[in-house]
């Protein structure tokens, strides 16, 4: 569970068959060089045409974040045990000092039953209770031995005081037959007339203070009558002091309205929470609701946040949900430079290639490293998904190179792969109207206002007209809760090297035109032929109109 210490490489949100397969093996070689442990996330949901990959491959698909930022298990803190809820007062209060904490969690067969603070013990000590409350508390007489330092001479120390008063035998014999009652618990001095009449008026137990030895006829006396007796070393005045510091914290703890978090949750948000209550820690529960630690404000100072290697894209409208959360450490991409802040200077790397994992490929050769033959054939993957196996106006010479060697470590040859891999990616008949949407779906700013362009690319040109047929009154229903501005899906047929250019939202049609005069119209669709790419055929003409 716990991802301390580790760097995620993630790709952008709806991710394709480059961001999943350049996060994995840039994770790989980070690892390598570094001797730090780098692990592969994404962003969403994997393609058809990606699992196909992996599986061909044997890769597991990376790890799915669907936010991302520094979580409480990312974090130090207190993980000490929780104690049990039968300790003393005493006990607990020495706790906190030995550990520095001023809350204690209670549980119980792992799971958490309550807290208890310095507050509740200093207010259990200056609170005036009655005689009664030892016995109202049900205190284990292994407390009172601990609390008094002493020893039980007479009885079970598993047993409990639960009924009488605390009483002090202050008084000569004739006096405390009036007010020691049956089941008390008398506190009293090495006087053996005392003694004796306590045991005879059925007390439950006796306290014999500053460590007077108890003669052989009392301890036969009391074990005969049920009275326990302990022995201690405090005089009467400090025992009857203490006493109360027996009782058990179960009697004391807070067990409702507890502000619990869980060590899954993101520290962003519990700040909030933690900002607003007063109470100093709080626990944590792990993923199946078990104690886990404690954590305090102090917690979050100074702490390191998640560290994070962004992948085939560099704009915060296309970045995993919470990527402000993190510390962005290196950004590797092949698109045009956007707005992604960070907090600190970054190892940038940005090539106008086809495709991030050719860049990738090339960090490999510059560390001196080939990657093996699984992560050579993921490479090439993603080089033929990005350039359409080499038809795209994004593919170069660069590309091209670098697949040819990936497919020689790989062992695989690239255009029957790839030729499999848009069949498999083509298969889209029984996907939902939202998941064809959104299968590779990316947002842009320009000039303030907001783009949203999907591209869908088959093998099959009648599919993509089924596509159309879904998507259009989808569509249509969209621009009242859709959050960008204008949007457009690109059905590009990979064989023909065609795209067909469906969209809504205000304006939108207008500016494909602006962008593509010479352009088919057809109703609120245009036809592009020998446009594929939506990186350096459609949004560079779009952002010029």
């Amino acid at each position: 569970m716990k991802q301390a210490g580790k760097t995620i490489v993630i790709g952008h949100r709806n991710p394709d068959t480059d961001s999943i397969c350049s996060a994995i093996a840039y994770a790989r070689l980070k690892t390598k060089v570094t001797g730090k442990e780098h692990i592969p996330g994404r962003a969403g949901a994997v393609s058809p045409e990606t699992k196909y990959v992996l599986d061909y491959f044997g890769v597991e698909a990376p790890t799915l974040f669907e936010t991302i930022g520094t979580q409480v298990k990312d974090i130090e803190f207190n993980r000490s045990p929780g104690v049990d809820h039968n300790i003393s007062l005493k006990k607990a209060w020495s706790l906190m000092k030995e550990h520095g904490v001023v809350t204690l969690p209670i549980t119980q067969d792992g799971k958490l039953e309550g807290l208890i603070t310095m507050g509740d013990i200093a207010n259990s000590y200056m609170n005036v209770y009655d005689n009664h409350i030892l016995a109202e508390a049900k205190t284990p007489y292994s407390n009172i031995i601990e609390t008094l330092e002493g020893e039980m001479l007479v009885g079970d120390p598993n047993a409990l005081f639960d009924k009488g008063n605390v009483l002090v035998a202050a008084a000569n014999p004739d006096l405390m037959e009036n007010y020691i009652k049956e089941h008390d618990l008398v506190i009293q001095g090495n006087r053996y007339e005392s003694q004796l009449c306590a045991i005879e008026m059925n007390a439950d137990c006796i306290v014999v203070s500053t460590g007077a030895p108890v003669s052989l006829t009392i301890k036969k006396l009391a074990a005969e009558k049920g009275c326990a007796v302990i022995s201690t070393p405090y005089d009467t005045f400090t025992a009857s002091r203490l006493i109360n510091q027996s009782m058990p914290i179960r009697h004391f703890m807070k067990t409702g309205g507890l502000i619990k978090f869980s060590a899954d949750d993101y520290v962003h948000e519990i700040k909030e929470i933690m900002a607003k209550e007063r109470y100093r820690g709080f626990p944590v529960l792990d993923e199946n609701g078990d104690y886990y630690g404690m954590i305090s404000r102090r917690n979050l100072l100074g702490m390191q946040r998640r560290q994070v290697i962004l992948v085939d894209h560099n704009e915060r409208s296309q970045a995993v949900e919470g990527i402000e959360n993190t510390e962005i450490v290196e950004i590797i991409d092949h698109h045009r430079l956007a707005a992604i802040e960070t907090v600190q200077p970054v190892y940038f790397r940005n090539q106008p290639w086809g495709c991030t994992a050719t860049i990738i490929y090339r960090m490999y050769k510059e560390e001196g490293m080939e990657p093996d033959a699984q992560t050579a054939g993921l490479l090439l993957a993603a080089i033929i998904s990005d350039t359409l196996l080499f038809r795209s106006p994004t593919c170069t010479y660069a590309d091209r190179e670098a697949a040819r060697i990936l497919a020689e470590l790989a062992g695989v040859e690239p255009e029957r792969l790839g030729r499999d891999m848009f069949v498999a990616g083509s298969d889209l008949k029984g996907k939902t109207p939202r998941e064809l949407f959104y299968q590779d779906y990316k947002v842009f700013d320009w000039e303030g206002a907001t783009v949203g362009i999907g591209q869908i690319s088959s093998m099959d040109e009648q599919e993509l007209l089924e596509v159309k047929e879904k998507l259009l009154p989808y569509m249509q229903k969209l621009p009242t809760k859709h959050a960008t501005d204008m949007f457009c899906i690109m059905l590009t047929t990979i064989l023909a090297e065609t795209s067909e250019v469906i969209c809504d939202g205000q304006g939108t049609l207008n500016l494909l035109k602006m962008a593509f005069p010479e352009a088919e119209v057809r109703g609120n669709s245009i036809i592009l032929p020998g446009v594929v790419s939506r990186k350096k055929q459609l949004i560079p003409a779009l952002m010029d109109a």
